[in-house]
């Protein structure tokens, strides 16, 4: 499988480490909006750069199969259909995209043209995750009646970083809320009503949030 990615962050690095432990799988391209840092991060990686160095230019090269995009949350929509419309598969860093419209987009997209589209919800994939579906699918710890979860770190404010950048999806819920909402629906299934309170600080995004949620059984989700 031979891959592309969107993208020169943190997030970028991670994963094109990660990939050289996946066999069959070959990182060909990197797109970026700075040409520099795209060529930076190919020389880091490997990954044999063709100049086609930018968001467009990526998605159009033939030989790559699959595009993992790793840009900021607001452009998630953007470049993910992007890469739809050019015949790619995708993975998308979560959070999937910015409003359910933009999701329903994405994957309307990936239906229409038959394309493997996915969140690159990580922690799924951890064994211990394996390990509670089993347990709950074997019914080893009785009926779940409700998830309570929480995820969160301590980020030292600084307005021109993402995390506290509206304008590109920063935020308590897009960062973090996904975790513990990304596991109740794992082991509670699809839910069918959600609500959410935050506190917005003085950068305009949410510093704290509290989710709940209830699932097609009547099942309570609670997430901050």
């Amino acid at each position: 499988m031979r891959w592309g990615i969107m993208g020169t962050g943190g997030v970028a690095n991670a994963f094109a480490e990660a990939l050289r432990d996946v066999p069959n799988a070959e990182l060909l391209e990197v797109g970026s909006r700075d040409i520099e840092r795209a060529r930076s991060f190919a020389d880091r990686h490997g990954s044999p750069l063709t100049g086609a160095s930018t968001y467009e230019a990526l998605v159009g090269r033939p030989d790559v199969d699959v595009v993992y995009v790793a840009t900021p949350a607001s452009h998630h929509y953007e470049h993910a259909v992007a890469a739809l419309r050019a015949g790619k598969h995708v993975l998308c860093e979560k959070p999937f995209a910015m409003n359910a419209a933009e999701a329903r987009g994405m994957v309307g997209e990936a239906e229409d043209r038959g394309l493997f589209l996915m969140e690159a919800m990580w922690c799924r994939f951890l064994p211990s995750y394996a390990e509670i579906r089993q347990l709950v699918a074997e019914g080893a710890v009785g009926g779940v009646l409700a998830v309570d979860g929480s995820s969160g770190t301590r980020a030292e404010f600084n307005p021109r970083t993402r995390p506290f950048q509206p304008e590109f999806g920063g935020g308590a819920l897009y960062d973090a809320a996904v975790y513990p909402v990304s596991f109740a629906q794992m082991i509670l299934g699809p839910l069918d009503r959600v609500s959410g309170v935050g506190t917005i600080g003085a950068s305009g995004v949410d510093e704290q949030c509290v989710v709940t949620g209830r699932a097609a059984g009547g099942l309570l989700v609670i997430g901050r």
